[in-house]
């Protein structure tokens, strides 16, 4: 067995949509980013090629590529999915926060849950996603940022 954590942030900005987790909320912001700069799908991208020492998600999907312009996260996630199983592994769970002051997210929680099922063809029961404050601290927790952290468990085939 092996483990992975990720991270990610990115900037609340205007003319943008807020999309975590595949899911499109409403919001007066969105995340700032060169695809559709979905901090937690990243973060799990981040995690799951930690584990098995393929890098970043910079590195297979970079920002200097206009291929991956308003790229579809969740696509991103697919294609890493079938990369470590390429290279022998599966993953056994995801475990993520999501930290931002605003908007509330409890009501978007198992529609991304079930976004990132679909796509990591994982059981629900194998995707944690909990939704967190920075209690009003740093950049997060002004409302000027969107953050998330995942760690995954990923096994030999």
């Amino acid at each position: 067995m092996r483990i992975g954590i990720g991270y990610d942030i990115h900037k609340l900005t205007e003319n943008r949509d807020l999309i975590l987790g595949g899911v499109k909320i409403p919001f007066e912001l969105g995340l700032l980013g060169h695809s559709d700069a979905d901090v937690l799908v990243h973060s799990i991208i981040d995690a799951i090629l930690g584990s098995v020492a393929m890098r970043d998600i910079g590195y297979h999907f970079p920002d200097t590529n206009e291929k991956y312009k308003n790229a579809n996260s969740l696509k991103l996630l697919e294609k890493t999915c079938k990369m470590i199983k390429e290279k022998g592994y599966k993953i056994i769970n995801i475990d993520t926060n999501i930290i931002c002051q605003k908007p509330k997210l409890s009501g978007y929680i198992e529609e991304m849950r079930k976004n990132i099922s679909k796509t990591t063809n994982l059981e629900l029961n194998q995707i944690s996603i909990k939704a967190k404050t920075n209690e009003n601290q740093d950049s997060t927790g002004q409302g000027h940022s969107i953050t998330a952290q995942a760690v995954v468990l990923v096994d030999f085939i």
